[in-house]
């Protein structure tokens, strides 16, 4: 097709000129720059669209509100380590496949790297910081030390945090459930032995 034939060819009757185009696409553009939120109308609903300016957002992490203005593509992972300065959570991956990030966001291990802050509000949350207690290792993390279950420690505290949710919910598990449970978390020095005893161990059954 030729260009040149186009450029002379008259615009379709639309009731939009190409130059009112350009004026409403930098208008609808610019909304939600400075409005953060702005509400549009879709299949006859109304839907609420944030950003991509800064919106406020309120997380509940380790029972302490944490409030912020996020702009809506912020991960709850850089949220935590950015703004709320609780760094347990590692970032290795950052694409959910390593588990070295893993919270617990209603009592369910997820990748924190893979969720949105915005998402998360009104959820409980909890990293590794809050498995402490009383400013004491919990008797998993004193388990990852006695059973050397740890090498570089970037996927540990994941570790730390899919081990105790998995023995709240499997008690008395075998080497296989461990395998499967833990499955979803990755370490790269390859210290498998010593997480499997440290589950063994706070189990009571012994390394096979």
């Amino acid at each position: 097709m030729n260009n040149d034939d186009d450029a002379h060819k008259p615009e379709s009757n639309s009731g939009v000129t190409r130059r009112d185009f350009m004026k409403i696409s930098a208008v609808t553009a610019a909304v939600p720059l400075v409005m953060g939120t702005n509400v549009v109308e879709a299949a006859g609903e109304e839907v609420t669209v944030h950003g991509p300016g800064k919106v406020p957002v309120t997380l509940n992490v380790n029972g302490k509100k944490l409030s912020a203005e996020l702009e809506p593509r912020v991960t709850l992972l850089d949220a935590l380590r950015g703004p709320f300065d609780i760094t347990g959570a590692k970032r290795v991956c950052d694409r959910g496949s390593c588990g070295a990030c893993t919270v617990l966001l209603d009592g369910k291990p997820v990748y924190a790297c893979s969720v949105l802050a915005i998402d998360a509000q009104g959820a409980k949350i909890e990293t590794i910081e809050a498995l402490a207690e009383d400013g004491k290792l919990s008797p998993v993390m004193a388990a990852f030390v006695a059973h050397d279950a740890q090498q570089c420690g970037f996927c540990t505290p994941g570790f730390v945090v899919a081990a105790t949710h998995f023995l709240q919910k499997n008690p008395k598990p075998s080497v296989e459930d461990m395998r499967r449970g833990l499955s979803g978390n990755y370490c790269r020095c390859g210290t498998y032995d010593g997480i499997r005893a440290v589950a063994l161990a706070q189990s009571g059954g012994k390394q096979s």
